[in-house]
């Protein structure tokens, strides 16, 4: 009897010895991770108040919001990377109003398939728009863009070169875009017919994203050439954004956010004559003309990744 426990009790501790590694080699196999997602998030805020201040002045509340998002798959042969980017900030001065700062939402999209080393078949997508009503200039008036005033949507086919996993080039010679403008009174500003609820574009595009990641900095810039077969090919369609963020302590950064933008087909500026006087058309009304528009955000933010 004496024999049989003995012979039972070592043949429990064999098992249970054997299960113990065979854990060990399924947890020293690691799962394959094909996502890779990312979310920073940015918020700034000042705020000025004054009383009885004899040299003058207004006071002011101010906040500026910013949200990146990124989810990249890869897995074998198939990429595809997405990132959803919105901002939105206001300028709230007690003497004047409030006027907007900052406000957009931009989704980008690249699925590729490989064609050879670093080099991928693609199909890249992007959307453009805002949030609110924006206003020329702080008394509320004129409306100069709304949600869905504009929009832009484009889908381009391609190929798509990685030399770096930091550093991305998309060439899209058939590339289609959409320009949507819902309100009729601000279709003429961004090139639509007063009857033309959406414009058509057709051409090529030139897409370069490129990242930088270092302890406690880390800067993106995404710059977008576009050509429209149908209406000047010549007058290149630039969109330029640069983000920078230098991080000072674990929730407290510095930043900084530009945007340019060159597009022909935007009218927004008044014509001037050489003494800078307005010129007018037939009809009394001041001649716009497009022009290269630049945005530049800086701060002081509480800041976080995830």
């Amino acid at each position: 009897m004496k024999k049989f426990l003995v012979t039972i009790m070592v043949m429990l501790c064999a098992t249970a010895m054997y299960a113990q590694e065979q854990a060990a080699d399924s947890a020293a196999v690691e799962v394959p991770k094909y996502w890779n997602t990312s979310l920073l998030t940015q918020l700034g805020f000042s705020q000025v108040s004054l009383m009885d201040w004899a040299a003058g002045g207004f006071g002011s509340v101010s906040l500026n919001s910013y949200l990146d998002f990124n989810a990249n798959y890869e897995k074998n042969k198939t990429i595809w990377k997405n990132r959803a980017q919105f901002g939105y900030g206001f300028i709230q001065n007690m003497g004047e109003g409030f006027k907007k700062s900052d406000d957009r939402i931009i989704l980008d999209s690249n699925f590729g398939y490989k064609a050879a080393d670093k080099w991928y078949f693609s199909v890249i997508y992007n959307f453009r728009t805002q949030f609110t009503t924006g206003y020329k200039n702080m008394k509320g008036s004129p409306i100069v863009s709304n949600f869905f005033a504009p929009a832009y949507t484009s889908l381009g086919f391609g190929v798509t070169y990685t030399p770096k996993p930091n550093l991305t080039v998309n060439f899209s010679p058939l590339t289609s875009n959409l320009v949507i403008v819902k309100d009729p009174d601000l279709r003429s500003i961004y090139g639509n017919a007063a009857d033309q609820y959406v414009r058509y574009e057709l051409g090529a595009q030139l897409k370069v994203d490129a990242s930088v990641k270092l302890e406690g900095f880390q800067a993106n810039t995404s710059l977008t050439l576009f050509s429209d077969y149908l209406n000047k090919p010549l007058n290149i369609k630039v969109n330029w954004d640069v983000n920078i963020t230098a991080q000072l302590t674990k929730f407290l950064a510095v930043t900084l956010r530009t945007y340019l933008i060159y597009d022909d087909t935007i009218h927004h500026i008044d014509k001037t004559d050489a003494a800078g006087k307005p010129v007018l058309d037939e009809d009394g009304n001041v001649i716009k003309i497009p022009g290269v528009q630049f945005k530049e955000i800086s701060g002081l933010s509480f800041s976080y990744t995830f």
